[in-house]
């Protein structure tokens, strides 16, 4: 058995649902699930790295404009920047 971390929201009729669909593996096929609830004190902390996927993949798609029109700084430049902070 082989684990597939994904995430996803319970419905109002307690259905599961998930964000993205699970990649390569074939249908249909029975599967054990185990939930993970925060509880109410984590529900309202924020994950600093759980960005959502829109934001991720936005910021791909710009990423990648901007390296096919030349919009890209030397390497050099990036260290100097870092160095600067």
């Amino acid at each position: 058995m082989k684990a597939i971390e994904v995430t996803g929201k319970i419905d109002q009729e307690g259905n599961l649902v998930l964000d993205e669909p699970i990649q390569g593996t074939t249908y249909p096929h029975q599967v054990r699930v185990i939930v993970l609830v925060p509880e109410e004190a984590e529900a309202e902390e924020i994950d600093p790295d759980d960005t959502p996927i829109e934001e991720i993949k936005a910021s791909l798609r710009r990423a990648l404009h901007q390296a096919k029109t030349g919009q890209t700084r030397p390497i050099s430049e990036l260290w100097d920047r870092i160095d600067a902070e």
